[in-house]
């Protein structure tokens, strides 16, 4: 009896080694080249390219740009977008660029930091090195707000942060976007923006019961999203279902209205406001055609 409980025992502690080995094993990327010259002006179409701006000012309540969001309501707790601008203390200000680009590529801050992934960054880390070097110079050159965001709000056992290395080694895989050969260019820049920078699967994609998107329903909407919103779908199939083609699909993300001129309301009308309508014309273009036509 004595040898079979020991034998147990061993196998635990194997087995419970083998799990904390795969779990908490560090997460890295491919390398980023961070010799780029960056471009400040560049840098700032990113940052409305990615829906910085939307999410990391709190709108509602007219606060500083950047200086820290609206909570983000889910079944995990409250997130708060925090400070972003290049104040040292309060915001980013003293992160090198080697650090950004770790937060952006892998979800890691300064001091080996976890971050949750209601900061995308399964989806930041497809953007190109050239659009991480200059979006970190456009955060440095952002006016300092020394006022720190107020806390997440999230309880046992998601305020633990090594849990979210276990979820980064389950769910995330830091890749760079990889073109389709059969695929136009202009659908191509469409699926790196939606798929990347713009992030739209973090809101319109179906999520787990761990939080991690369903990328077998990728744009499949969501009853029930942040806020308890319902997400519409986003995918080919559902938009060509409803009757929407290149011209309105533009018109309804620049504008704000569908053709039946229903608003395009809450977070989403932030979205439209703080960032689709900053796009280029030829970005918007791109956008459309990939989601009239993603696979």
């Amino acid at each position: 009896m004595r040898r079979l409980l020991a034998v147990i025992i061993v196998l635990g502690i194997v087995v419970g080694g083998a799990a904390a080995f795969y779990f908490l094993r560090p997460i890295d990327g491919p390398e980023r080249d961070l010799s780029l010259t960056a471009d400040v002006a560049r840098g700032n179409y990113v940052m409305r390219l990615g829906g910085c701006v939307a999410c990391h000012t709190d709108l509602k309540n007219n606060g500083a740009t950047l200086a820290g969001g609206a909570p983000l309501k889910t079944p995990f707790g409250d997130f708060v977008p925090p400070n972003i601008t290049s104040d040292p203390d309060a915001g980013i200000g003293k992160w090198s660029l080697e650090e950004f680009s770790r937060a952006m590529s892998v979800g890691e801050g300064p001091n080996g930091k976890h971050y949750y992934p209601a900061f995308p960054y399964d989806n930041y880390t497809l953007m190109s090195d050239q659009d991480i070097v200059d979006l970190y110079a456009a955060m440095m050159a952002t006016a300092p707000i020394a006022e720190k965001a107020p806390d997440h709000n999230v309880g046992f056992p998601f305020n633990i942060r090594l849990a979210m290395l276990g979820w980064k080694n389950l769910f995330l895989t830091p890749q760079r976007f990889a073109p389709n050969a059969d695929k136009s260019a202009l659908w191509n820049r469409g699926a790196y923006l939606a798929n990347g920078p713009a992030h739209c699967g973090a809101c319109h994609t179906p999520r787990n019961m761990l939080g991690a998107s369903d990328v077998t329903q990728l744009f499949k909407g969501v009853r029930g999203g942040t806020g308890g919103a319902f997400v519409p779908p986003i995918d080919a199939a559902s938009l060509k279902a409803e009757g929407w083609d290149e011209a309105t699909l533009i018109d309804a993300l620049t504008g704000g209205f569908t053709p039946e001129f229903d608003t395009l309301g809450g977070t989403m009308g932030e979205v439209v406001n703080e960032s689709l309508t900053h796009w280029t014309d030829e970005d918007m273009k791109a956008l459309a055609t990939y989601l009239l036509d993603a696979e």
